[in-house]
């Protein structure tokens, strides 16, 4: 997929109205995390440089009305540390005293609105709200992937208003490197799923399925699937209205010649904490009152093999409960053979929250990590994302 780039826009003296995702955690109004903020450095700077307007807009948490403490003003603050130039702010996103600031820009200046969830019409993709959004630009940018698969005013309605629009950098990169997930793909080509629920990761599974060379499966759901088989469980988490799907999955696995590896073994436990009666047995004899936590060893030794000769990898899901210590490892182990693969030239991508929090606490190096939880699947899927589909070339 192929979008049009900001580089094809002609944004001098223009007012750009740019999305940018600036959806940050923000204690006491100390921002905790800048990564997003630092994502969207190049597309604004690029802007500043070539003499527009910058007017950004992004949302924060999930505000019922004008909530103080998700404000963006925060935001504004930092971003200037960033690009060593003043921020302007506005406490408002709409209405007169907003055109009146963006009236008074520069080229080369850059402007925050405040938070657009401020307003339930954003969500909605309220016409008239995306027609006042619409009002303060000339030219449109989206660079926020993390919300591609939201239709919502900002991200959709004005970008069906404004005639001229393209992608930010960030946006493209996104693109770029998913894409290659799913078309002209360097095989062999391996997907490493994690994480609870079979139930979020089911449309993944079945649109990697003919794609894949092979596919491991750690996390939660792989009791759903064990389950499947006829397998005891003991009290692991399980989605028993996921197991008919989870049987569909390991014929379809089966049909289209994908390797699909389930772990051989699991490390259970009594009671989900640190320090607690922990051991690790085959996967068809866990016993009752223990719960699966994590992959155990042999399973990790079976998945670094299956790994190894990879060109692409695809990692979405920790393999178990990594923010204890106690059931890490499976998650760790995989992320160091992904660090080592990526060292060696391997085109390695990793997406979801989750798994960004494991990357983190485990320093994983990828080639990219998509900025988009949400996005990144539904886009991973085959679904239409209909932000994106506004940017195409």
């Amino acid at each position: 997929m192929k979008l049009k780039s900001i580089k094809k826009l002609n944004v001098k003296n223009k007012r750009v109205l740019v999305r940018v995702d600036f959806n940050v955690p923000i204690e006491n109004g100390v921002i905790q995390d800048t990564t997003r903020i630092e994502a969207s450095l190049k597309t604004i700077n690029y802007l500043i440089d070539n003499d527009a307007k910058v007017i950004l807009m992004s949302h924060l948490g999930r505000p019922k009305g004008k909530t103080p403490e998700l404000s963006l003003k925060p935001v504004a603050k930092k971003l200037s540390e960033f690009l060593k130039k003043e921020v302007k702010f506005v406490e408002d996103c709409i209405g007169n005293e907003v055109k009146k600031v963006v009236d008074s820009l520069k080229p080369g200046d850059v402007l925050l609105l405040e938070n657009l969830r401020f307003y339930k019409e954003e969500e909605k993709n309220d016409e008239g709200f995306s027609k006042k959004l619409a009002e303060l630009g000339d030219v449109y940018v989206n660079d926020a992937f993390a919300t591609a698969h939201r239709a919502h005013s900002s991200t959709y309605g004005v970008g069906v208003l404004l005639k001229e629009k393209a992608a930010g950098f960030l946006m493209e990169e996104e693109i770029d490197s998913l894409s290659r997930l799913l078309e002209d793909i360097k095989r062999p080509y391996t997907v490493i799923l994690g994480g609870a629920k079979v139930s979020t990761k089911l449309p993944l599974i079945k649109n990697l399925i003919g794609r894949a060379d092979r596919i491991l499966l750690g996390g939660g759901m792989i009791f759903t699937f064990y389950k499947s088989q006829g397998m005891k469980i003991g009290d692991s988490i399980v989605e028993d209205d996921m197991i008919d799907e989870a049987k569909e999955i390991l014929k379809e696995a089966a049909n289209s010649n994908v390797e699909f590896l389930l772990p051989v073994d699991v490390l259970v436990v009594d009671e989900i904490k640190e320090g607690g009666n922990k051991k690790v047995v085959q996967r068809d004899e866990i016993p009752d009152g223990f719960k699966g936590v994590d992959i155990g060893e042999n399973s990790i030794r079976i998945f670094h093999k299956a790994m190894e000769d990879s060109k692409t990898i695809f990692w979405n899901g920790p393999m178990g409960i990594f923010e204890m210590d106690d059931f890490a490892e499976g998650s760790k182990r995989i992320g160091e053979k992904i660090t080592e693969l990526t060292d060696k030239g391997v085109f390695t991508v990793a997406g979801g929250g989750d798994t960004i929090s494991c990357i983190n606490k485990f320093n994983v190096k990828l080639k990219h990590i998509s900025t988009g939880g949400g996005a990144s699947l539904e886009f991973l899927s085959g679904e239409k994302l209909l932000p994106i589909e506004l940017l195409k070339e």
